[in-house]
């Protein structure tokens, strides 16, 4: 099958810089990205690139190359779908709020939703591919629904998981260590497979795409995620014993990092990982273990997420104690907000529970991240429901200039390992903050001796 028209149905955080890329490296192919959100099509359709709403380095020169060529943003589902030869469905899926396996479990109710409408919508042969993290298995349901409520047309399902790091999302798929694609064994699902595969193959080496059976694929994707955020947890356990000890973290990272067997990635200490991935997909898992009756198993990676709550909850408790036990109407200057530099996505961002302990303790916080909105904070906040929106407002203010953002502060706190933080002229905010000054390195990015040598008392993790 040469494939002509493809749809993507999402227009978030995977979906807008994967279809992006396609219909850079594949020109002769129109790409349809596809969302009910039209104030988030519009921003795609925004005459100044500059202005799309995800921030990944290089992705806006990507987007107004293809743009208007074969890149399209619509709100026009079902004309996309229709005239689609592969559909992707990249929706949100969170963690259940409610029902059984509340807190766990990913609630699956988008990715119905979407495959109900390729079903009431399609008059020709589909192939449909999985792009959101999903359980293992949940392509099963899919062709249920598609099989059973369409228009007699012939679906093929595939698994195709995104292995993107937010940040380096452009650099992840123009360069991919891999590219996954499962599907069924039938002939009709290997040229489904093969389909997708020549999508790929204009850009991405033969070698690098590998294929599955969709349980394989689905699994994989969780199973990778579970592997890197163990690695986090496994070194932000560690240092909390090398405070103990008089041991450096970064020491020891470095030390057992040069092993071949271990490596070095994924081995820096820190307040704790966010993102909208890593937590969620380790929950699932867990869930699944559980559904099996496989408890030992769930409750190993089930500790991966209780040792990163802790951790979070261990670093604003640093502050409230080294603060001479109480941090009651003093100002905490919190540098960064995004879980992570280079990008402006702050799901599950350690930022946010620090800030939430702080204004429990009555402090006052003032946040500045070079791509994050005051909205986009309050919203954050807003949604733990811990406190009134009113509350949240009196306890926390967002500034655009990050010298502003330090004066008269008692404390800076480094939530985000932002590059720029580290050019800052430091000498100038500590003259500008109340004395002591402190500083509390979340992400371990600033030099120790550098700080000191200005007058800060400065606290990193593990150190």
């Amino acid at each position: 099958m040469k494939i002509t028209k493809i749809c993507c149905i999402g227009a978030g955080y995977v979906g807008g810089p994967t279809m992006a890329v396609i219909a850079q490296k594949c020109p002769h192919i129109q790409v349809t990205v596809v969302d009910l959100n039209e104030e988030r099509i519009a921003a795609w359709n925004d005459e100044n690139v500059e202005n799309i709403p995800i921030y990944e380095p290089g992705l806006d020169k990507i987007v107004a190359e293809a743009r208007g060529r074969n890149l399209f943003f619509s709100t026009n589902v079902d004309q996309a779908i229709d005239e689609a030869q592969i559909i992707f469905i990249s929706v949100n899926t969170p963690t259940k709020t409610y029902g059984k396996g509340k807190g766990m479990a990913a609630d699956l109710k988008y990715i119905e939703l979407c495959a109900r409408q390729i079903a009431r919508v399609s008059k020709s042969d589909k192939i449909v591919v999985e792009k959101s993290t999903l359980p293992v298995r949940t392509a099963e349901a899919i062709k249920s629904i598609l099989d059973n409520t369409g228009n007699g047309v012939q679906f093929q399902i595939l698994s195709n998981p995104e292995f993107l790091a937010e940040g380096t999302a452009v650099t992840d798929l123009l360069n991919p260590d891999r590219i996954l694609i499962g599907g069924d064994s039938s002939e009709e699902g290997q040229k489904a497979i093969q389909a997708l595969v020549d999508v790929y193959s204009n850009w991405v080496a033969k070698d690098k795409i590998l294929t599955t059976n969709v349980w394989s694929s689905e699994l994989s994707k969780l199973t990778a995620n579970a592997f890197l955020a163990q690695r986090i947890s496994s070194i932000n356990a560690m240092s909390e014993l090398c405070e103990k000890t008089g041991a450096d973290v970064n020491e020891v990272a470095k030390a057992i990092g040069m092993d071949s067997r271990i490596g070095s990635k994924f081995l820096k200490s820190s307040v704790g990982f966010g993102g909208s991935c890593f937590q969620k997909d380790i929950l699932n898992l867990v869930y699944i273990a559980k559904s099996y009756g496989l408890n030992e198993v769930a409750d190993y990676w089930e500790q991966v997420i209780i040792m990163n709550d802790y951790q979070k909850r261990r670093f604003s408790n640093t502050i409230v104690k080294t603060l001479y036990n109480t941090v009651a109407d003093k100002k905490i200057a919190f540098l960064g907000w995004a879980f992570k530099k280079d990008t402006n996505d702050t799901r599950e961002s350690a930022a946010i529970y620090v800030a939430d302990d702080l204004i429990n303790e009555q402090a006052n916080i003032a946040v500045y991240d070079p791509k994050v909105s005051g909205k986009k904070v309050l919203a954050d906040l807003d949604y733990l429901e811990t406190r009134s929106s009113e509350k949240n407002k009196k306890g926390i203010v967002s500034f655009e200039d990050p010298y502003l953002a330090c004066k008269d502060a008692h404390a800076i706190a480094v939530l985000t390992e932002w590059d720029e933080f580290k050019g800052y002229d430091w000498k100038r905010i500590y003259e500008s903050m109340q004395k002591p000054a402190f500083i509390f390195d979340g992400r371990n990015i600033l030099n120790r001796s550098e700080m000191e040598s200005i007058g800060f008392i400065y606290q990193g993790i593990g150190s």
